[in-house]
């Protein structure tokens, strides 16, 4: 065995995710930390045996948090002290980071690696590439990775785990964490979620005004994709008249001064609340 990695909440979704694709490499040692009755059956159905948590950090040459960003603060003052000399904590999200709840040491590496998810424009040429939207199974996607604290060669240690975990990737792109976390949450969560939501909402309302259900979701899911092919992609251009409708709805629907949830005060105001400060 090569590198020894454990994986704390390995019951969980994403545990579950990133040690499936782990345990395919015989290069990694894969130990299964847990705590909840749930995730502890999860692991032993999967054919896998929980090593207790204490015992999964001591050993490991990586240590993996799939845990809630709430618990991240929590969790890591009672391992980080635990960790052997050397060794490379990697968070799934960057908002504990960026918000100094992360517990440190000098003497380990601390990186946030997130997944990109396959892109609306991949080109998906099976079923199960097709289905994979969140990534990690069969869809291509790429991922973000920061060094936190720590060594630059540790830090390469890390992003393979990531580009691993998160497999298939296409490109591991490096930032930092301050850069992690205008990506996420304020671009994709702030900004495109709520986007998102806003867009089921309207297709409600179609159905709502005696739409057919039918042709409201194929009337929309086709206009989502070529609306977003034209602005990202410069597929078309929008007709004039899209446009005057487009210039309409922004006026209508968003506020004037929305992009100041980019300056530094939204972004910790919304990670306060994502970490229920």
């Amino acid at each position: 065995m090569g590198l020894t990695i454990s994986v704390i909440g390995a019951g969980g979704k994403m545990g579950t995710r990133v040690t499936n694709n782990l345990v395919k490499h015989e290069k990694y040692n894969v130990l299964f930390s847990e705590k909840s009755e749930q995730g502890i059956k999860s692991i032993e159905e999967r054919g896998y045996q929980v090593t207790a948590t204490e015992d999964a950090v001591k050993r490991a040459d990586v240590v993996i948090m799939a845990v809630p960003d709430t618990l991240i603060g929590k969790i890591s003052e009672q391992i980080v002290p635990q960790l052997s000399n050397g060794a490379i904590l990697l968070t799934l999200d960057p908002a504990a980071a960026y918000a100094n709840q992360l517990a440190l040491r000098e003497d380990c590496t601390f990186v946030v690696a997130h997944p990109c998810h396959p892109s609306v424009f991949a080109e998906n040429l099976t079923p199960e590439e097709h289905e994979d939207v969140f990534g990690g199974v069969a869809a291509t996607q790429d991922i973000v990775a920061a060094l936190h604290a720590g060594e630059e060669d540790k830090y390469s240690v890390a992003e393979q785990v990531a580009i691993d975990m998160y497999a298939p990737v296409g490109e591991c792109h490096k930032i930092t964490v301050e850069q992690m976390a205008i990506l996420e949450p304020t671009a994709a969560e702030v900004v495109t979620g709520s986007a998102a939501v806003i867009l089921r909402e309207a297709y409600d309302e179609a159905v709502k005004k005696g739409v057919p259900e039918s042709a409201a979701r194929a009337f929309i899911l086709g206009h989502i994709q070529i609306c977003l092919s034209v602005v990202f992609k410069s597929s078309n251009p929008f007709s004039d008249a899209c446009q005057i409708a487009i210039d309409y709805g922004l006026e209508e629907i968003y506020q004037p001064d929305w992009k100041k949830v980019f300056d530094q005060k939204s972004l910790d105001e919304v990670i306060d609340r994502m970490l229920e400060k």
